[in-house]
């Protein structure tokens, strides 16, 4: 009975873990879309500065970490300095603001599905750089991403989805993407190798660093100069007060669906934690094109199909691995999340 109870426990949290993650992240894309889409005002006005939005994500989620690590550390040390993520802190900011600056040019859908073919570009590197061999079935699911994304961009867009972009131009908004998972790879890079010096850095350490040099350089792009565009940012949230509302729940879901990241790879691992944030991408395309009225032809769900096909695939790939590896080892329990795991999993 009590191995019965535990296992109903267990299935209670991971249901809780997946309602908190697909809440919080399709709820953040629903905004997201939203501030980057809506006219605001009587004069129908667009909020023209996205890249404010990274900044606004900063600064909660340092205030939230600051809080986490005071809650949680106990007074331990022995994690990374502060100072040692100034440079990941560099590519962390320019690679999301390229991200979100896509969506003046391409729909969400569109950047969902780009952003997802991450593995593209690190097999890529890996292969150039390091001379790293891959599997047939690794290549068979990157080419499954890179030919449903490439099928989805060469598809036509439906006139009322390309009404709602500010300037419609599908080459660079894929290339802002590609450029978003390349300053994300050189991210995860450098988070992996401030670990690596430093074992005892925790998930909130990182997250803490990371987003205080993320909101120093965005301060300093933002408002580093009397005509810079956060003077115009923080005006236009005066003016349009719904679209502060707006931004401000969009940087709290995301704090908020980090904190169910981490307690669904501390309980269950980051396998599982990856299979609920691509479903969740995948709900995200299909709550954008019901509830955002943005339609997707045939020819795009096939694309669609194809993307999450190849994502599914890496998944049990994953899966069997992790199976061989712990015939040949005792098990281990899943823990010592790190923010550079989380920050490779929900971009």
């Amino acid at each position: 009975m009590e191995a019965h109870g535990a296992g109903i426990r267990r299935v209670l949290v991971l249901a809780f873990c997946v309602a908190g993650i697909w809440s919080a992240y399709i709820y953040q894309g629903v905004l997201q879309e939203t501030v980057s889409t809506k006219r605001f005002g009587p004069n129908n006005e667009r909020f023209e500065h996205l890249a404010f939005l990274n900044l606004a994500q900063n600064v909660v989620c340092l205030v939230w970490s600051f809080i986490m690590l005071k809650i949680w550390s106990n007074g331990k040390s022995g994690g990374a300095p502060w100072w040692s993520y100034w440079s990941a802190g560099i590519t962390n900011t320019i690679g999301p603001a390229m991200g979100i600056e896509a969506l003046k040019y391409i729909s969400y859908p569109a950047q969902v599905l780009a952003k997802s073919s991450k593995m593209i570009p690190v097999m890529f590197m890996g292969t150039l750089v390091y001379g790293i061999r891959y599997t047939i079935p690794e290549y068979v699911c990157s080419l499954l991403v890179a030919g449903g994304v490439s099928l989805f961009a060469l598809s036509k867009t439906s006139s009322k989805t390309i009404s709602k972009l500010a300037h419609p131009n599908a080459p660079l908004g894929y290339g802002l993407c590609f450029l978003n998972l390349t300053f994300d790879g050189f991210t995860n890079a450098t988070q992996d190798s401030i670990s690596a010096r430093y074992p005892k850095t925790s998930a909130w350490d990182i997250m803490f660093g990371m987003n205080l040099w993320g909101t120093i350089y965005n301060m300093m792009f933002m408002f580093g100069w009397p005509t810079a565009s956060g003077y115009e940012a923080v005006q236009f949230c005066k003016e349009h007060p719904e679209a502060a509302w707006d931004i401000l729940l969009y940087c709290l879901c995301g704090a908020v669906g980090q904190n169910f990241i981490f307690l669904t790879i501390s309980r269950f691992g980051s396998l599982t934690n990856t299979t609920i944030t691509t479903t969740r991408k995948f709900v995200s395309i299909v709550v954008s094109s019901v509830l955002s009225g943005n339609p997707l032809s045939e020819k795009q769900w096939t694309s669609v199909g194809m993307v999450f096909s190849g994502l599914s695939y890496q998944i049990y790939l994953k899966w069997r691995k992790l199976q061989r590896m712990t015939k040949k080892r005792k098990p281990i329990i899943p823990g010592g999340t790190t923010l550079s795991s989380l920050d490779k999993i929900i971009k």
